[in-house]
């Protein structure tokens, strides 16, 4: 069968395809993407391309979707689940990655550390006015609490953080364990946590979770990340809240526009913000791991198998 790659996946991965399948590895525009889809029998993407609605009727062939990460918000899983075609993806791809990442940023907030770096190699020496804060007996508020969410609390309570989590649909029996403290509300979270760290997905339910109002709840000494979904947290709420000084920091690795414009209003350097580009799951080690769940669940259903890790698993109930 013919299977299209529009996106760079690890080589390791793709030779998994190629021993079987006829692959494709083409970066193409949305433009050159409807064009060819009605040629495949597979798609496989990270979050690049984006695979719509248009683009699903169009693969008149198409058997299966993959996704080589979590996230699947750049994919019509409803027009796929209509026409019967898994999407299948990596949930535990990219966890240690994102999680690691999350911590590093958690730190370099509380110590200044990109400020420092910047203004050393403008020939300062800025040491009065880095003045930084330990994370040491600090709260961690966790908003989600899945697989990168329980990672980033079991690294953080090794840095000796008490850390506590939202999520509604999650128990507290679920969570004991991990000795996390479940709260009943955002709004106890936000006004409690000395850090807030973002690892839920996006839906209806969570865009535009983190408003004006809820920066106003915060302890003006609070940081903010998210490493979870670009469109959770409102970014003019945001910087207007770091301009008044509402939370001390932030720091976003996802955007509800990406690439992020070069004419953006967060690129402001009146603000202790730090901006990187999706780039939480961009080691080389969760790119072979994801790349690797991802084909071998892609090749379950070209092969008539039920894949374990499928968005759309009603599509199979009848079957």
């Amino acid at each position: 069968m013919k299977i299209l790659i529009p996106d760079i996946i690890d080589k390791e991965a793709v030779e998994l395809l190629k021993n079987q399948h006829e692959v494709t590895e083409n970066e193409l525009t949305p433009v050159e993407l409807l064009e060819q889809i009605s040629e495949f029998d597979a798609v496989l993407v990270r979050s690049r391309t984006k695979i719509t609605s248009e683009v699903i009727s169009s693969g008149k062939y198409l058997k299966v979707i993959g996704r080589a990460g979590i996230g699947v918000d750049n994919i019509d899983v409803k027009t796929a689940t209509s026409k019967k075609i898994p999407v299948v993806f990596a949930p535990q791809g990219s966890t240690i990655s994102v999680a690691e990442a999350t911590v590093a940023q958690i730190l370099s907030l509380s110590r200044n550390l990109v400020k420092a770096d910047i203004t050393m190699k403008e020939g300062l020496w800025n040491k009065k006015k880095l003045m930084g804060t330990e994370i040491f007996g600090k709260t961690l508020g966790l908003i989600g609490l899945g697989r990168i969410g329980i990672e980033v609390a079991k690294r953080c309570q090794a840095f000796g953080m008490n850390v506590q989590a939202y999520d509604p649909y999650i128990s507290a029996e679920n969570v004991k364990k991990f000795n996390i403290n479940l709260l009943n509300s955002k709004d106890e979270l936000l006004s409690s946590s000395d850090v807030v760290s973002i690892h839920a997905i996006l839906t209806e339910e969570t865009r535009n979770m983190i408003q004006y109002d809820d920066f106003k709840n915060m302890k003006s000494s609070a940081l903010i990340v998210n490493f979870g979904r670009g469109g959770i947290i409102n970014e003019n709420d945001l910087v207007k809240a770091l301009l008044e000084k509402l939370i001390r920091g932030a720091a976003l690795d996802v955007y509800s526009e990406e690439p992020l414009p070069k004419n953006s209003f967060l690129r402001n350097n009146e603000i202790l913000l730090h901006l990187s580009p999706h780039i939480g799951a961009s080691t080389k080690e969760a790119q072979k791991r994801a790349g690797t769940i991802v084909v071998e669940e892609m090749l379950k259903v070209l092969s008539d198998k039920k894949p374990e890790f499928c968005v759309n698993k009603e599509i199979f109930d009848n079957s």
